[in-house]
């Protein structure tokens, strides 16, 4: 995935988060808004750390598929 679009998912992650821990605390939640403030940036921490998966075009999902034969 490309950096523009990782950083722009890493934003919108960020204040939807930000907006859900805010609103489970006006709701009184206390523990909750940590709960949804930690899963933000957990899911920020794993696109970055873990890279995509790339396969080969013929052997997607692991069938190796003969385009000849057709």
């Amino acid at each position: 995935m490309p950096v523009k679009i990782k950083l722009g998912l890493s934003l919108l992650v960020v204040l939807v988060a930000a907006i859900a821990a805010y609103y489970q605390h006006l709701l009184g939640h206390d523990r909750i808004q940590y709960v949804v403030a930690f899963l933000g940036l957990f899911m920020i921490f794993a696109m970055w750390l873990f890279p995509e998966v790339k396969r080969e075009e013929e052997s997607a999902g692991g069938v190796h598929r003969d385009t000849a034969a057709r």
